[in-house]
Parts: structure tokens; C-alpha cells; sequence
């Protein structure tokens, strides 16, 4: 494959008039080890301008480097009454994206986030390293730009490179810029191609109050949030840093704001605290979910610096962020040990902790990894402030602003509401946040949160053969289980043998052995939960026992009616084995080799003809336990002319007769008799339409009247057959009948097994 470089010229205006001259680079090339610096993290602020009634709009623009972009405007209480959509382009292939619509109802500020300065915004969106934007703001009602928030602007967050993974793993896709004449401190772009915008930044926009305090100003009709000036009953957050309090439950691993490379310097002002914390709120940071895991801690720090260089805000919103992959990081800094107070549920703020998982989740479930961290997070935080704090539990929390949430539900300031302790953006505010999907998800999360184990049961049962409802074993057994809770969230397995504990196996394992005594028993599985509460699973009967089976038949041949040939005749094995408790099968090892039920004692097989074969034979019982059983036995071929004969008989000449010949006769009387010493006989003839009876004989008594009629023409047939119980001197004599019309029998010779 041809690698292809391509390199992009252009200059950007500084908000102060300097000139940043740059060139963009395809990342197939490597620009040294100078590249790949730390690179800190950027936010560039680009201007809409007014075109058409009820639009701002930028045209497609060439930029620096982003990954991450959201659009703001002035006035942090203002709603945006329409839609956002933003298209780039990708630095990696150089195409322009379809358009993306961003998320705009956001929440409104509360707390340390109050001020004058800071901005309303939409979700901010990652996009991945991209080099050019295109943004349009439609009003609603698409006829008035007197509803469009004023100073609107898009903007685009490089997350830089911070961590020494990331210097590792990825070469820069810019050259260090070169500046011409001074520029201004901001790092506001303004795009080349652009003009003065039309919307004027005013400073008569409030930002909204904190929890503490209320109004009873009306809403209107597409706010969900009333701003407050009366004090509320919710506890204030406090200045001092409290004691952390332990946990009922183990803390999750946490990437800390140092791993993600948060630049502190953008978060200057202290960290406040609640009290405790009551509830936790789920979230998504919406846009994409085609992200790499990789890239977290990026999408991360451009998260951090679009709420800090965007918003306004004096650090991250949210408490913690978990990543597809299930990664957690600190989010708002304090202490994640600590009731920080974040800014992620307005109204709600005071007594709970914000959790974010990154990605969109409206139509597209989150990842069972992350799953298992927001629950994680959940009991560790709700268990440092009440052992009863059982995470799917619910709990009053007292409204710190008068609004309506997703489903329609108002709330009034410093009143008291009931949440289920793991819930939701949408449940305290009026937003789509934290996406359908997500929101279904929640039950999983209380559940796995909460405990006990859901879903235990025993899998199988190594070491032991299963028959009906009981299990055999000679003593030694692994079990093994499934859940459907992550082993992260359980304490430890423990094997009940006969209800007691006999070995122990951590909580992510799914396997565990013991060696039982002989006798009955029940083995079931205990899980326990990192909340302490356990699960068992349904108790199997088991039976360890070390009785071998027994053949009460050894194997053994008999001849059977068939078709003869020199090299192999028709014979019958048979056996019979039992077992003190439960046979499972018997197994046929040579010549052959064939696997039997347990009540099967025959199977018609063939033998080797004048050639001693060892028949061997195993039984199994379900606990594992065999025994082996062996005979040999020859079948011998006796031909025609081995026979003393009385009467007349003719020879007749066919490759179709064993050894080529065969005796034939019509005499009434004629005979042929066979003297030999063995255990069981068959008389072999050919037989057709035309064919006659015989009378069979066995030491001197008529046993049969065989008739060797057939429709069909055969020849080598093995047509009676006579055994006994053991090895043994005796004659075989067959006697023409003469019967009318067809007296004429063709004999082929007998076959005996010694």
C-alpha cells in the first residue's frame, strides 16, 4: 500500500490581529521525537454569524487541530430554542463527516458554577482529530433569530497530549506553530474566511443560582428550570474538607485526575463539599460511542476543558466518568473518597455524586464493563455514608430548585422527593440525559449495585457422571458456575458440601475443586456479594463411590444367520454388565471398537474366519469407575467335502460358493455330518425359488426343519444356527426331506466357533 502525504498550508487570525501559520500532516508520517511532546490542552472559540431569520451558521472553515467541539452563547440561564448541528473533517482522511446534531439542554448552573462570565452550552462532542468545521443553529420555528441566544459560537477543544501513554502511542498531527507579530493571550480563533459576527455579547445575562436558594418566578413553557433566590432547606456545602468516611463495600480501581493528565491550572478555585451523599445520578456525556478507549483520557480532558474554557465552570461537572471499557476517572477534584459537590443534576446537586459514563446512549445500550463500574461506584460511594444505604433502595432528597423533570414532574424548592438511590439525569431535570438505553439499564445497575449474586447456578460438575437427578463421582470434583453479576462486585465462592463450606475461590473465579468422602451427598455453590449478602445455588445430589462394575456375562460369540464369506462371518457379542449404583456404558475395545448403552447386552458384528480374535470389552459406571473383560474365539469354516456323506450328491462349481464349490442334492435321505468342538454352529447354503427342505440334526436328535426356499437367489446364507453355554464335542447332520416339486437342497458347508 502507497502511503500518501499530504500537507495543507494556511493561517489563522489570533484575536489580538497576530497570524498562527500552520501546516497539517497525514499521521503516516513521523515528525521526531520533537512531535511527540506533551502537547497541552486548547480551546478554540469561533463566531456564528447571523445569514438568514432564525439561523447562525459557520461555513465550512479550516482550523487547527480538535477532537472535541460543542457550541455556547452568552448567559448561562439561557435555553437554546432550537437545533445544533456541526460536520468536520477528519485529519486522518482528510472527509468531511455527515452533520451530527449536538445535545442543547443542558442544565442550568448552580453553586460554585453561579457567576457572572459563564456560558450557556450544549454537550460538548468528540469527533476525533479533525481540521475543519462547519456548524448551523436553526430556531425552532425557523422564522425569528429574536429567540436565538445572543454571542453564539462554536467550540473546539484539542485535548492535547498529557500522559506518557499517549506520547507513546501517538505521533502529533501538527507541527509546532510558528507566530508572526504577538498574539493575543486568548487562544479565541477567528476563522479567515469569517466576518464580524452579528449577535452582540451583552452583560445583563444572570447565570442561575445555586441550590440554595429559590424563586417562584414562573418558567416558560420549554425551561425546566426556574432560577431561585429564597433559601431552601437543602444542606449547604462545606469549605472545610471533611473526614473520609470508610465503606461497606470495596473501592473500585479509579484513574485519578493526575493519570488523565488533568491540567490543574484550569480549576484554581478550592473544592466545596456536601455532607454525604444520599443518591448518585447517571449520565451520559453523549456524542459518540465510536471512540477507542485509548482515546478516554482524552475525551476526558477535552470534557474538563470545555466545562472550564466553555462553560465557565471552575472544574468538570461530573463526580466520575467510566469509559466503554469500563475505566474510571475522577472527575471534579476534592477527593474522590469525598462528598464533593459536582455540577451535573441541577436542583440536585447538594446531596449526591454525578456519574458520567462517555458516549451516547439513546438508542444503543452501554456496555456490560461499564456497567459494572457505575455500579461499583454507586455501592462504594452510597456505602461510605449509610451501611443501609442499599443502593436500590430509595431515598428523600430535598429539591434545591422549583423545575420539571423529564417525565413531567414538578418539584419545588427545599420540598422533599423520593429517588431511587441509583437514578437518573432525567429523573431530577428536564433532559433526554442519560439516553433511553441507558436509562433501561438502570435496574441492571441497582441490582449488581446492590446484590445478592443474580443468576448462580452450577454449570457442571467435573470428575462426576451425571444419571437422572444424581451425579457420580470415585471422590474428586470441580465445580463450576455462572452469573449474570460481575465477578468484580462479589466478595467470594464458597463450596458447600452437605451445607458447609469446604473451599473458598475469589469473585471473579467460576471454578473450584474438593475431593468428597465416599457416600451421598449435596454440593451446592455460595456467592457473596461485597454487600454481604449471599446467594446458593440449587444443591445437587451427588454419590462418591469406588465399586467397580461387573461383567455377570463375559463377552462372548455366537453365530448368527447372514451372509458367509471366507475372510468374515456373521456373529452375534454378547455381554452383560451391572454396577452397584449406575452403569453408564460398556465399550467394545477390540477388534472393533463401539460404545453400548447400559442395558444393551448384544450387537451383531462380524469375525475374522480361522483367525483367533481377543473380543475386550470395558464397562463404565457414572462415577468413573471401570472394569475390563476379555475372550478370544475363532470361527472355523468346515467345507462340504469335511462332511461324511450318505446318499447321492453332486458337486457343482461357482465363485459364488465358499472355496468355489458346493454338494447338491434331490435324494430323499441323502445326508451330510460334521463332527467338531466348539460352542456354537451355523449351516451355510444357497437358497433360491427352486430350493428344497432339510432336517437338521445335533448329536442324534432332529432339532429343525429348515426350508431353503427364497425369492431371491443367495448364496453363503447362513440360514440355522445353534449355541451353547460353553465349548463343547458335537455333530451337526443334515438330511435331504425330498419335498415335492422342489426336492433339491445345495449345502455350502458348516461354521463353527472354538
Amino acid at each position: 500500500m502507497k502511503r500518501r502525504v499530504w500537507i495543507t498550508l494556511g493561517a489563522v487570525v489570533l484575536g489580538g490581529g497576530g497570524v498562527v501559520t500552520y501546516a497539517v500532516a497525514s499521521p503516516s508520517e513521523d515528525p521526531g521525537a520533537a512531535g511527540r511532546d506533551k502537547r497541552p490542552v486548547k480551546v478554540y472559540d469561533l463566531a456564528l454569524k447571523g445569514t438568514t431569520s432564525g439561523k447562525r451558521e459557520l461555513p465550512r472553515t479550516q482550523t487547527k487541530q480538535f477532537s472535541m467541539l460543542g457550541v455556547s452563547w452568552t448567559g448561562a440561564t439561557k435555553r437554546l430554542h432550537g437545533g445544533a448541528q456541526v460536520r468536520t473533517r477528519s485529519i486522518e482522511t482528510g472527509e468531511w463527516t455527515a452533520w451530527k446534531d449536538l445535545e442543547a439542554n443542558v442544565d442550568p448552573l448552580e453553586g460554585p458554577e453561579s457567576g457572572a462570565g459563564v456560558r450557556g452550552a450544549s454537550e460538548p462532542l468528540w469527533v476525533g482529530p479533525s481540521d475543519g468545521v462547519q456548524v448551523q443553529v436553526v430556531h425552532k420555528n425557523g422564522s425569528t433569530s429574536s429567540g436565538l441566544p445572543k454571542g453564539l459560537q462554536v467550540n473546539l477543544v484539542d485535548p492535547g497530549v498529557a500522559t506518557d501513554a499517549e506520547m507513546k502511542a501517538k505521533p502529533a498531527a501538527y507541527v509546532a506553530p510558528a507566530v508572526s507579530d504577538s498574539a493575543s493571550p486568548t487562544d479565541s480563533v477567528t476563522p479567515t474566511d469569517s466576518v464580524t459576527p452579528t449577535d452582540s455579547v451583552t452583560p445583563t445575562d444572570s447565570a442561575s443560582p445555586s441550590d440554595s436558594a429559590v424563586t417562584s418566578a414562573p418558567a416558560s413553557p420549554s425551561a425546566s428550570a426556574t432560577p431561585s433566590t429564597s433559601p431552601s432547606t437543602s444542606a449547604s456545602p462545606s469549605a472545610t474538607t471533611p473526614t473520609a468516611p470508610p465503606s461497606t463495600v470495596p473501592e473500585p480501581p479509579i484513574t485519578s485526575r493526575a493519570g488523565w493528565g488533568a491540567d490543574e491550572s484550569l480549576s484554581p478555585d478550592p473544592s466545596e463539599y456536601n455532607t454525604d451523599v444520599k443518591a448518585v445520578f447517571v449520565h451520559h456525556s453523549d456524542g459518540t460511542n465510536d471512540y477507542s478507549c485509548a482515546d478516554s483520557a482524552s475525551i476526558v480532558r477535552g470534557i474538563y476543558a470545555y466545562h472550564t474554557q466553555t462553560n465557565g465552570w471552575n472544574d468538570i461537572g461530573y463526580n466520575f466518568l467510566v469509559d466503554k471499557c469500563g475505566t474510571i476517572f475522577e472527575g471534579r477534584k476534592g477527593g474522590v473518597d469525598l462528598p464533593v459537590l459536582g455540577a451535573h443534576t441541577y436542583g440536585w446537586n447538594r446531596e449526591s455524586a454525578g456519574i458520567a459514563v462517555l458516549g451516547d446512549y439513546t438508542t444503543t445500550g452501554a456496555t456490560n464493563a461499564a456497567l459494572t463500574s457505575v455500579a461499583r461506584i454507586a455501592a462504594w460511594k452510597l456505602g461510605q455514608y449509610n451501611a443501609n444505604a442499599d443502593p436500590s433502595s430509595t431515598v428523600k432528597l430535598t429539591a434545591g430548585a422549583t423545575q420539571t423533570n423529564y417525565f413531567g414532574t414538578s418539584f419545588t424548592a427545599g420540598s422533599q422527593y423520593t429517588f431511587n438511590r441509583v437514578s437518573a439525569h432525567r429523573d431530577g431535570y428536564n433532559t433526554q440525559c442519560p439516553g433511553s438505553s441507558l436509562y433501561g439499564q438502570l435496574p441492571t445497575i441497582r441490582a449488581w449495585a446492590s446484590g445478592p449474586v443474580q443468576g448462580l447456578k452450577v454449570t457442571s460438575l467435573s470428575g462426576a457422571g451425571q444419571s437422572g437427578a444424581t451425579y457420580y463421582t470415585k471422590g474428586a470434583i470441580t465445580a463450576k458456575w455462572s452469573t449474570t453479576t460481575p465477578g468484580s462486585l462479589i466478595s467470594k465462592f464458597e463450596l458447600l458440601v452437605d451445607g458447609k463450606a469446604v473451599a473458598t475461590a475469589s469473585g471473579t473465579a467460576t471454578s473450584v475443586g474438593t475431593t468428597l468422602p465416599l457416600g451421598t451427598h449435596t454440593v451446592a455453590v455460595r456467592a457473596l456479594h461485597q454487600s454481604g449478602k449471599s446467594t446458593t445455588s440449587a444443591a445437587l445430589n451427588v454419590v462418591a463411590e469406588t465399586t467397580v462394575p461387573t461383567f455377570t456375562t463375559a463377552p462372548k460369540l455366537s453365530l448368527r444367520t447372514g451372509t458367509v464369506n471366507t475372510s468374515a462371518v456373521p456373529v452375534t457379542l454378547g455381554w452383560k454388565a451391572t454396577d452397584n449404583t449406575a452403569l453408564k456404558s460398556v465399550s467394545l475395545l477390540t477388534p472393533a471398537t463401539a460404545t453400548f448403552g447400559p442395558t444393551t447386552t448384544s450387537s451383531s458384528r462380524t469375525a475374522a474366519s480361522g483367525t483367533a480374535s481377543t473380543w475386550s470389552m470395558k464397562a463404565y459406571d457414572y462415577a468413573g469407575n471401570t472394569r475390563t473383560s476379555s475372550a478370544s474365539f475363532t470361527p472355523v469354516i468346515l467345507q462340504e467335502t469335511s462332511a461324511t456323506k450318505s446318499g447321492t450328491w453332486t458337486t457343482r462349481s461357482s465363485t459364488s460358493y465358499l472355496g468355489g464349490k458346493s454338494y447338491s442334492s434331490g435324494s430323499k435321505a441323502a445326508s451330510l455330518t460334521w463332527t467338531f468342538t466348539g460352542r456354537s454352529a451355523s449351516w451355510v447354503a444357497s437358497r433360491a425359488s427352486s430350493s428344497g427342505q432339510a432336517y437338521v440334526y445335533v448329536d442324534g436328535v432332529k432339532v429343525s426343519t429348515v426350508d431353503l426356499k427364497s425369492s431371491s437367489t443367495l448364496y453363503r446364507h447362513a440360514i440355522w444356527t445353534k449355541t451353547w453355554s460353553s465349548s463343547a464335542k458335537h455333530t451337526v447332520k443334515v438330511v435331504v426331506v425330498g419335498t415335492s416339486g422342489r426336492p433339491t437342497i445345495t449345502t455350502d458347508g458348516l461354521v463353527y466357533i472354538k
